[in-house]
């Protein structure tokens, strides 16, 4: 089992890497923040115009089926830029429940359009997902249940700790599938969401860790950058050994979703280790940068609030061990 990217996977993370950079996101955050999507809209068309946004999308229907491993290297680079939007809803989960679900016709009306990057896709899947996440910039909004998906009607917004997200309260509305195969499509689908979570995760991390790293270089106190003392030093090599640490989870997990005994463990694993690695980046940072950190203008707080809200969907880490524990004792 190979846990560590291919040279391939390296040079596609540094396209996307060097396609995100010249997108000025944190001016795009901004807008879609204030409810303008189409910057935003307009990032992923770029994105699906670098392979991203058909990862997940068979050959047949527009996309390149790379797998889930590819996935995560493409999830990863979009927390560490922390791109707004239902990312993983549009990037993984409602592509596989389409798939899942078996129905030509769903896959044929909506495939082609996500692998192009014509739309966007939010999904309310309690009690993991209990709100659509930007439904009001979403072309397709699902309610996925214990044993029913159906299309969803959004109803009241609220503000979520990210600022730049909105929170949807869903409605029923047509049933696309019942019974057992949409329970077992909706897991599927699940897995691959949290799994795609937990690699935004890993990559907003990351992206805590060098903003940290940076300031610590050239903020100087006592005569001295910050980053010369032992005290801070070692917070920041603790960081950058905790997230190390949840890489192979999360390209373990990538290798087995979908396809082994061992893949729901190894999914909630994941999440677990990169929301633990990401919360402990997001504490040093803010830490490091001091009180300029908590302000809206740095934009470190894009980061922290990602982590935070990222921590806390597609499941918790009380819910993602519950989980480990249950497949390991059953």
């Amino acid at each position: 089992m190979r846990l560590v990217p291919t040279a391939e996977q390296d040079r596609f993370a540094a396209v996307l890497h060097d396609l995100l950079s010249a997108a000025d996101v944190p001016a795009v955050a901004e807008r879609w923040a204030q409810g303008d999507a189409a910057p935003g809209r307009a990032v992923w068309s770029r994105l699906a115009d670098a392979g991203v946004a058909g990862l997940a999308v068979p050959e047949r229907w527009g996309g390149t089926d790379a797998g889930a491993a590819d996935l995560v290297i493409a999830a990863e680079e979009l927390g560490h830029h922390a791109v707004p939007g239902p990312v993983a809803e549009t990037l993984a989960a409602v592509p596989a429940l389409l798939l899942a679900l078996g129905d030509d016709r769903l896959c044929d009306k909506w495939l082609p359009e996500l692998a192009a990057g014509r739309v966007v896709a939010a999904l309310a899947a309690p009690p993991w997902l209990p709100y659509a996440t930007d439904a009001h910039a979403a072309d397709l909004v699902l309610l996925a249940g214990d044993d029913a998906v159906r299309l969803a009607r959004t109803g009241a917004a609220h503000a979520s700790m990210d600022y730049t997200r909105r929170l949807f309260e869903v409605s029923p509305g047509g049933v696309l599938a019942t019974g057992p195969d949409a329970a077992a499509a909706v897991a599927r689908a699940l897995d691959l969401g949290v799994l795609a979570a937990a690699a935004q995760l890993l990559g907003a991390g990351c992206a805590l860790l060098e903003a940290a790293v940076a300031h610590a270089r050239t903020r100087v106190q006592f005569g001295r950058p910050i980053g010369r003392f032992q005290a801070v030093q070692h917070k920041l090599a603790e960081v950058a050994v905790a997230l190390e640490f949840a890489r192979p989870l999360l390209h373990a997990a990538a290798v087995t979703v979908g396809s082994a005994d061992t893949a729901a463990r190894d999914v909630s694993a994941a999440k677990v280790a990169c929301g633990s690695a990401a919360h402990q980046a997001a504490r040093a940072a803010l830490q490091v940068h001091g009180a300029i950190g908590y302000t809206r203008e740095h934009g470190l707080g894009r980061w922290l609030t990602k982590v935070r809200v990222l921590t806390l969907t597609w499941g918790t880490a009380a819910q993602h061990r519950a989980r480990v524990m249950a497949e390991l004792t059953r």
